[in-house]
């Protein structure tokens, strides 16, 4: 079932019960207001009759009598019964009178007047005269206007709730049109946009409501995803370039070396050019694959404690055995007393990996220059600072740095694929940590490390 079909349904039938809810009330205050009516009327036929009946005064009964005759129109099934009290208030009850109950007679004496029903008859009594003349004159009457009268009014209520049913529906079937217009709208765009046009955009509503906000959020999803569309491009394209490079070599001096006979320092030096240009491709293919295993949806890993000055000191031994020309300090000036917030939860293996791109990075960059990493904490971080003095990154740049194969433009003097950087903020991020590079070209590099404390 659509949603519009839902929202009709809905709000029809909402509507349906509260029109049938006001009209239920209001069917049931007429009928109220009938009885009460239909009560005073026969009140007022008690009186007179009790006054034309009564009043000993000939020309005031007489009066009474015309009044009664031409201007209180008789009443379906109307009787009149007079019973006189004793001075104890005993009264002689007649058999037609069977039906009521005493308390109808002993309402009518300490209150002077009483009501009752007895299936469709209506009785009311009243108390005339004083001793020893004293009477309970009880009017009896059907109440037959007051039925007509309700029949009628439960037969236009009924045909008014009809009417306003059909009215509803047909309210509420251009209400949710008018409503989810904008959504099918969105829907026919959506289903328009494909992988070779993700550039389209779905067109925000002027006003600023929920629409507005759908319409911003599916345009937001769809920048996120061209991004990673053309993120993705990029990567096949460098990666496959950048493959392709020393495979084309290792073919190539294969090609060569087979192309005639040569001497044995002339297959060793064809050999050497394959053998280099093979752990380049291995190089590479492992970046690529551990890359992919610490992107976010990677595999899990094993999270242990891991004290990171220690690990920290590992890395710079891992510096010491690649590169022994390297200035790497560690400044200890900032560690905490705690040694408490020197732990982390983690990888070591893959945090290892990290640090030792980044620190390797700003001593390659750097020509061996002093290269400082400090390490600091505070209650829920440990802050890990890396500077160099090397040659910077370009300012625009920078947000660039993160993409696979991506490397600065000054960097060609340097060997490098553009993937350890990439690599490291994967496992940081896959830590819960971040990372901020603050850079200036000519000038070096600054990298800040953040990991929550366990």
């Amino acid at each position: 079932m659509s949603i519009r079909v839902k929202i009709l349904i809905l709000f029809t039938a909402l509507t349906v019960f509260i029109i049938t809810l006001i009209a239920g009330g209001a069917y049931f205050l007429a009928n109220q207001y009938s009885f009460t009516d239909f009560y005073k009327r026969l009140e007022i036929r008690a009186i007179v009759a009790a006054r034309a009946a009564l009043i000993k005064d000939r020309d005031n009964s007489a009066t009474y009598t015309e009044i009664r005759n031409e201007h209180l129109e008789r009443m379906p099934y109307e009787k009149e019964y007079f019973l006189k009290l004793d001075k104890e208030g005993h009264f002689n009850r007649p058999t037609s009178l069977a039906a009521l109950p005493g308390s109808f007679f002993e309402m009518v004496q300490l209150q002077g007047k009483a009501n009752h029903r007895s299936g469709d008859i209506f009785f009311t009594g009243v108390e005339f005269g004083s001793d020893p003349d004293r009477y309970i004159v009880i009017v009896s009457a059907r109440n037959d206007f007051g039925r007509r009268y309700m029949a009628d009014l439960k037969h236009v209520l009924t045909i008014c709730l009809g009417t306003a049913g059909i009215l509803v529906l047909a309210a509420g079937f251009f209400f949710s049109r008018y409503i989810l217009q904008p959504v099918r709208v969105m829907t026919a765009q959506v289903k328009n946009i494909r992988a070779h046009n993700l550039h389209l955009r779905l067109d925000s509503p002027d006003s600023n409501d929920e629409m507005f906000e759908l319409a911003q959020t599916f345009n937001n999803m769809l920048d996120r995803l061209e991004t990673a569309f053309e993120t993705q491009n990029n990567f096949v394209s460098n990666a496959s370039h950048e493959l392709g490079t020393p495979l084309t070599a290792i073919i190539g001096e294969a090609e060569l070396a087979l192309n005639k006979q040569r001497s044995d320092a002339e297959y060793r030096q064809s050999i050497q050019v394959i053998l280099g240009e093979a752990e380049r491709l291995e190089h590479i293919t492992k970046s690529l694959l551990r890359l992919a295993q610490t992107g976010f949806g990677g595999k899990g890993q094993q999270r242990e404690r891991i004290r990171v000055d220690e690990l920290i000191f590992s890395v710079k031994d891992t510096i010491d055995q690649i590169n022994p020309d390297n200035k790497v300090e560690i400044d200890y000036s900032m560690l905490p007393e705690d040694e408490a917030k020197l732990f982390i939860l983690g990888d070591a293996q893959l945090l290892h990996l990290a640090f030792s791109n980044i620190v390797q990075n700003a001593c390659k960059y750097s020509d061996n220059h002093p290269v400082s990493v400090a390490l600091a904490a505070t209650d829920t971080n440990i802050i890990l600072l890396i500077q160099d003095q090397g040659i910077g990154i370009p300012a625009s740049e920078l947000p660039f740095i993160y993409d696979p194969f991506f490397r600065a433009s000054n960097t060609s003097g340097y060997k490098g694929y553009g993937i350890g950087l990439p690599l490291s903020r994967n496992i940081i991020r896959l830590h819960g940590g971040n990372i901020i590079v603050n850079s200036q070209q000519g000038k070096g590099t600054e990298i800040r490390i953040t990991l929550p404390v366990a």
